[in-house]
């Protein structure tokens, strides 16, 4: 064997000096606890920005933390989320406070694609942080144009699926096209945002009140509705209650006393422009709605998801599967009022459309709030909380709480579906 040190290398020659080993290469490759922390507070805001409840929340962030070997517990409520790491004895607790936002379907699918090829060893926790403030900063997916179209587009259907004729459908569609555009310049103009639901009721109660006193032949009432039926809160109050079936009580009675409230600024927005009418321009003639043909609802069972699609800011991709869901959701409610009766119906439609969405998510590998929140917005009670608060401001005081008990009875009735469905058909699990 040749001595090294007698036949030392020409001069200049390169040395080639002996490279990590595959353990050395591996510990450099692993996650640190600041990289995987990162990854989840980053996650867990982005989540809790575009539209998931506080069970869902805390679950998919422990799931998250035991997957890259992180001790954590969290606790989430409508405005922020508490996250502690490490021994019960020794916790390092992170508080991030969130303004809850728009629902954005699309940014969740995309979310949850991150975070499962994080979580399967697919990209790196740096790689996962960065695309997920990638995500966050990202502009909205339509823009002014198609989401004041939609705003309209939605309303017109509302109003068919409401009873109305072709005035209502086109007092209904302006009403939504001037909420739409309100809704544009309140995300522009931070003092209009504070108020913008009562603004939006005011302005649309005031106008449908005024082209029936000056043109008449509709129903006022349902054109009213109708336009502002993308900002009744019916599924802040759905979340609600399925947050407090699934005893997360701070989170779900935060989040009921919200919609509540909110349910009283739109009412209160009403009243005030119909008074507003009524004192400079007289009563409003209202009419009785024309029946249309049976066709005409299924048009409108197509254009609604089909405005949901734009307004909830899903992926085009996704917009024929949410199509599907609607017609899921709604012949379900069908079937089942003409079993259970119209209170309990909305139990037999939640339970198809949450088999469909889990089935979906699945197959597909995405999340099934993609098709459980646009189904799940065509049976919410959130009509029959705003003609509960009518019949309270005018005086009705018996209809009125009759109407609020049918509310809360289709409420928990959807919630419990909701439930039942995940029984069923277990949903997927991204952790």
């Amino acid at each position: 064997m040749s001595d090294p040190t007698r036949n030392p290398p020409p001069a200049g020659a390169a040395v080639a000096e002996p490279g990590p080993s595959p353990a050395a290469q591996a510990e450099a490759a692993a996650p640190t606890d600041a990289d995987a922390i990162r990854f989840v507070l980053l996650l867990g805001r982005a989540l809790h920005t575009y539209g998931y409840a506080a069970h869902a929340l805390e679950e998919v962030l422990g799931g998250a933390a035991a997957r890259l070997g992180l001790r954590g517990q969290f606790f989430s409520t409508p405005t922020s989320i508490f996250a502690s790491f490490g021994p019960q004895d020794h916790q390092r607790t992170y508080l991030i406070r969130v303004e809850p936002g728009d629902v954005d379907l699309g940014k969740l699918a995309e979310l949850d694609a991150v975070t499962t090829r994080v979580l399967r060893g697919e990209l790196s926790v740096a790689e996962g942080a960065q695309r997920i403030e990638l995500i966050a900063g990202a502009r909205p997916r339509y823009g002014p144009v198609a989401t004041t179209i939609a705003f309209g587009l939605a309303s017109a259907a509302a109003s068919r699926f409401l009873g109305g004729g072709l005035r209502e459908i086109a007092v209904a569609s302006l009403i939504g096209f001037t909420t739409g555009f309100l809704a544009l310049w309140a995300a522009r103009f931070a003092p209009l945002a504070r108020v913008f639901e009562p603004v939006a009721a005011l302005t649309a109660s005031a106008a449908a009140s005024t082209l029936g006193v000056l043109v008449g032949g509709f129903s006022v009432y349902n054109a009213t509705l109708a336009g502002l039926i993308v900002l009744v809160p019916g599924l802040s109050l759905t979340v609600a209650m399925t947050e407090l079936s699934t005893r997360h009580l701070v989170s779900g009675t935060s989040r009921l006393s919200g919609a509540f409230a909110l349910f009283l600024a739109i009412a209160f927005g009403v009243a005030l422009g119909a008074r507003l009418v009524g004192s400079l321009l007289g009563s409003p003639v209202s009419a009785e709605p024309v029946p249309l043909p049976a066709w005409t609802g299924w048009a409108a069972l197509v254009v609604a998801p089909l405005a949901f699609t734009v307004l909830l800011r899903a992926a085009p991709r996704d917009a024929p599967w949410i199509v599907l869901a609607g017609a899921v959701a709604v012949l379900g409610g069908r079937l089942g009022a003409q079993a259970l009766g119209p209170e309990l119906g909305v139990f037999a439609g939640a339970v198809a459309v949450g088999i469909a969405s889990n089935l979906y998510a699945r197959r597909l590998d995405r999340p099934a709030p993609v098709l459980l929140v646009p189904g799940i917005l065509l049976l919410v009670p959130g009509s029959i909380g705003f003609r509960s608060l009518a019949s309270l401001l005018d005086r009705e005081v018996v209809l009125g709480v009759e109407t609020a008990f049918r509310m809360i009875l289709m409420a928990v009735a959807l919630v419990a579906g909701i439930l039942v469905a995940g029984v069923v058909t277990p949903p997927r699990r991204i952790t």
